[in-house]
């Protein structure tokens, strides 16, 4: 199976390919746990790692795991590595953890995780899985935390409140009061302002491609005209 280059699987993850606006995939953590932009990070840095591990091991052993057995093996790695994350972030962010709840064991069900491992991990060496585990989790990671700042700035109007539960002490002045004295919009804290900025984002990402392809259009249109223009020549052709 020929390997895409490194440029295509930095652009399929972050871009052309992302697991959450194109895929469309891990919606359940991704719309439950975004109402600020802590909470993305930490979902989304959990989910990264667990990608790039779940990847790693997959090439790794891509070879010796008969089909009848794939899937489970892909699974039971997957589970592996989340209760990696688990037990890191009960140890060094235990407060965002307890807020986090239930998603972050959820992470085993992730199809997106599940889909990079069967379909590109399983067929392809160490570093390509590597990189592409790497690029499809952090195009997540900025997806969960565009949409954490949608919400918690129309929402509450403020960004970056509580980064102190991944950064620490050093982060206890982040927190921005984008408008005083704001009423907050309960709809965008709750799930169904999730699916609206959800929505946004896909529309917003599929407008930019739109643009992006009618530009190249009438480039390659303009190119054709130019290259088909006849030339008049004089005299006597020998």
């Amino acid at each position: 199976m020929a390997t895409k280059t490194p440029i295509e699987l930095i652009k399929d993850g972050l871009w052309t390919n992302n697991p959450a606006l194109v895929q469309v995939l891990g919606l359940c953590p991704l719309l439950a746990v975004t109402g600020t932009v802590v909470n993305g990070i930490g979902l989304g840095l959990a989910t990264l790692l667990v990608l790039v591990g779940s990847n790693l091991s997959v090439s790794l052993i891509r070879n010796f795991v008969s089909e009848s057995v794939r899937l489970p093996a892909f699974v039971m790695i997957i589970a592996s590595f989340v209760t990696c994350a688990e037990l890191l972030m009960q140890a060094f962010t235990y407060e965002l953890y307890e807020i986090l709840g239930i998603f972050i064991p959820l992470i085993v069900t992730n199809c997106a995780i599940l889909g990079r491992a069967d379909a590109f991990a399983s067929r392809n060496p160490v570093l390509p899985s590597i990189l592409d585990g790497l690029m499809m989790g952090l195009g997540f990671l900025l997806v969960l935390i565009a949409l954490g700042g949608m919400r918690e700035l129309i929402g509450q109007g403020t960004l970056f409140t509580d980064m102190d539960l991944i950064f620490g002490s050093a982060a206890d002045g982040w927190q921005i009061q984008v408008f005083d004295d704001y009423a907050n919009v309960l709809f965008m804290v709750l799930p169904p302002g999730a699916f609206v900025g959800l929505g946004f984002l896909i529309a917003l990402k599929n407008g930019i491609d739109g643009q992006i392809r009618k530009r190249r259009e009438a480039r390659e249109v303009k190119s054709i005209e130019v290259g088909s223009k006849r030339v008049r020549v004089t005299g006597n052709v020998s």
